[in-house]
């Protein structure tokens, strides 16, 4: 999701890098985020939610087009994100890099993306048909993929997971949304 986009809805700018429509919005919590769909589905009339960590990493591996690379589109992360290295520390424009092999843009860098689920250790026990694993785990984390514009190379890898407190606002963290 945009800094536009975000305010469109919102009616206001949380970044910490404003003044870029463009760029992702950062410093949302996975608690703005929900009062955002809420708001977003009321205006549209849509389903919208965060991706489920099943779907994120789905979709950054490239589904059923998956070419196993290490970041999702690549195995060279300069060419498909923004990271400590490259990214002048600071976010960008959406889809300034080369898509995955879905055609996904900023999944291995930019900023880290919230998703649905509580935070689990490992996979034991997940939901195996994809669906948010929101029973049982920390229901006061949520899971955070993807890496950012201030992640070493393999913070970016799609394999990476990380957990936020709910309400925690990180110039590393925004989303991107799922739709019913």
């Amino acid at each position: 999701m945009t800094q536009a986009e975000w305010k469109a809805v919102m009616g206001e700018n949380p970044s910490r890098f404003s003044g870029c429509d463009q760029c992702p919005v950062e410093q949302v919590s996975w608690d703005d985020v929900q009062e955002f769909l809420k708001k977003l589905n009321q205006l549209t009339g849509g389903n919208y939610r965060l991706p489920t960590e099943a779907e994120w990493e789905y979709a950054a591996r490239g589904g059923q087009k998956s070419q196993q690379n290490k970041f999702a589109g690549s195995q060279n992360l300069d060419g498909v994100g923004w990271y400590d290295t490259n990214s002048d520390s600071k976010t960008h424009p959406v889809g300034g890099k080369t898509p995955n092999e879905l055609g996904i843009y900023d999944m291995s860098g930019n900023v880290r993306e919230w998703c649905a689920d509580h935070w689990h250790e490992n996979y034991k026990g997940a939901p195996t048909d994809g669906r948010a694993w929101t029973s049982g785990g920390d229901s006061a984390r949520r899971v955070v993929r993807g890496g950012s514009w201030g992640s070493v190379d393999w913070y970016c890898r799609v394999s990476r997971r990380y957990r936020n407190g709910t309400d925690l606002r990180g110039v590393n963290d925004g989303f991107r949304l799922a739709q019913d």
